[in-house]
């Protein structure tokens, strides 16, 4: 029987007879069980997480600058409790970890379709990683559909073209000059810089994540290649210097 509001206990409202079956260990050792949590709780943040970045794109598209900021505040603090979760997994020792790794067979978070549907609505399209993931599967349909729709760095620079600033082609060099122009004058164009500096705050948060996700590999496997067949750590310190507004970036010298 469906529970009705008023009948509804905590356990029905949140799913919980299926949310804490969902945790499976494949060997009888104790730290498996820190693995699968962590990583299934990381999965849980980006499904939220995408759910706000939506929202603070539709947003932005619509020039609702305020309820925008708010969205992208709390894709921030979501971040951040990402980022804080490795400091729990990083308690795995390199021992530990070894005694059960086998059970993981070719499965790695190189997998995560969420991680990359993140990528792609925040703004860093690279549509080779859709070939990871069977034609026919929902992951490879969301980020295709994610690669089609307006990122939150095209919608961001929507918000330039419809301010007035001319962007051309939308070359590096001309965005660059837009948002250099709005910060010299950020009291003229205070929404547009403020919306700059939640951009920044969330690219810095992304970068403090894959830094931290850099160390934590290292500190538990080294630079052994990873279960899913990446080169692990290596590959993940090619991608720290990664930036989905890297003009936001820059601009700070020209100032």
């Amino acid at each position: 029987m469906t529970a009705t509001p008023a009948g509804m206990t905590y356990a029905d409202y949140l799913k919980l007879d299926p949310l804490l079956s969902a945790q499976q260990p494949l060997s009888t050792l104790h730290d498996e069980m820190l693995f699968i949590v962590i990583h299934q709780t990381m999965e849980l943040w980006m499904k939220e997480l995408l759910h706000e970045l939506r929202f603070a794109v539709s947003l932005v598209q619509e020039d609702r600058f305020a309820e925008a900021y708010k969205a992208m505040a709390r894709i921030s603090r979501i971040q951040a409790v990402m980022t804080l979760s490795w400091d729990v997994l990083s308690t795995l020792t390199p021992v530990d970890y070894l005694k059960f790794r086998n059970v993981l067979g070719t499965s790695s978070g190189f997998q995560s379709a969420q991680f990359r549907e993140i990528e792609f609505r925040l703004g860093l399209k690279e549509p080779n990683f859709i070939n990871h993931y069977d034609k026919d599967s929902a992951e490879r349909a969301a980020l295709e559909a994610a690669l089609s729709e307006p990122s939150l760095r095209e919608a961001s620079l929507g918000a330039l073209e419809r301010a007035g600033f001319d962007l051309g082609d939308r070359s590096a060099e001309a965005i660059a000059k837009a948002w250099l122009e709005i910060y010299r004058d950020a009291d003229r164009w205070f929404e547009l810089y403020e919306l700059a500096e939640k951009l920044v705050d969330i690219d810095d948060a992304l970068a403090s994540w894959r830094h931290k996700h850099v160390l934590t590999v290292e500190r538990i496997i080294g630079n052994k290649a990873g279960t899913g067949g990446s080169a692990g750590a290596p590959y993940l310190r090619a991608t720290l210097e990664k930036r989905v507004f890297p003009e936001l970036w820059s601009l700070r010298t020209a100032l």
